[in-house]
């Protein structure tokens, strides 16, 4: 493995009832780096994420993270060892605020893992720890309020408040800013570039403003496969992918929607 990558995945494919989803796709993530996986409807992507994050067992295929290989391990285990991952329907405990929401996700390294009958006093203990993250992701004013109370776009913050605090080595984000409107998109994505900082992220996103603003790295697929990847202005100008996009027909429009 590469000394930089986090995560390498090699000849990774996934078959189902014969239909190849994702095939031979190798991928490493850098260390530090901001990486977002893309790609038209039906791509694939998802089932590679999937895959990466062990909600899915390859057909065939390697994945290592760091020095070890995961391919085979369950979702559980790999997330113990920093691999972290959001999804994409709002995952938070409506009824718990957001202070103790986000002090649920830090009880696993505290040693406190679903002792959720520990006493307010022990649990006390994390409360500055856990208003530091809701302070990274502006929602350090609103701790007591119930999550269910939250806005949608505030919720996402929210999320991110509580994968931080998995102190995840690498944060795997499942399309963060869907169903988001303008505002909340330039919020979370303003956010997510904040807490990228020093940390180590893979994405996938169908939002191409927020991939331009925020990721180093792109990697593109169709059909299953890897069809480009490079920096964000070298997979937008690469007319395999505008062509991907939108169709051999509409590539002068299509560049300007990648590139926009």
């Amino acid at each position: 493995m590469s000394n930089n990558s986090i995560l390498r995945a090699r000849g990774l494919t996934k078959q189902f009832a014969g239909f190849a989803a994702v095939q031979d796709m190798d991928l490493d993530i850098a260390q530090g780096s901001v990486h977002a996986l893309v790609g038209p409807n039906g791509a694939g992507k998802t089932t590679c994420f999937n895959l990466l994050t062990k909600f899915l067992v390859p057909t065939s295929g390697s994945i290592w993270f760091g020095e070890r290989d995961i391919t085979r391990l369950p979702p559980a285990q790999v997330a113990r060892m920093g691999l972290v991952r959001s999804f994409q329907i709002s995952a938070t405990f409506a009824h718990m605020s957001l202070l103790e929401n986000v002090r649920v996700g830090m009880q696993r390294a505290a040693g406190m893992a679903w002792q959720f009958w520990a006493s307010p006093r022990r649990l006390g203990q994390l409360d500055e720890r856990a208003m530091q993250y809701l302070e990274q992701v502006g929602l350090a004013a609103q701790a007591d309020l119930l999550a269910v109370n939250l806005p949608y776009g505030h919720k996402r913050a929210l999320e991110l408040a509580t994968t931080l605090a998995l102190e995840p080595k690498l944060m795997l984000l499942d399309e963060p800013t869907q169903g988001l409107g303008h505002e909340d998109v330039e919020r979370v994505t303003e956010l997510i570039a904040r807490v990228a900082k020093g940390r180590t992220v893979l994405m996938v996103e169908h939002n191409m403003s927020v991939i331009s603003r925020i990721c180093d790295r792109v990697t593109v697929m169709q059909r299953g496969r890897k069809l480009a990847e490079g920096s964000y202005a070298e997979v937008s100008a690469n007319p395999e992918v505008i062509s991907a996009y939108m169709g051999e027909a509409a590539e002068p429009a299509a560049a300007e929607e990648l590139q926009a």
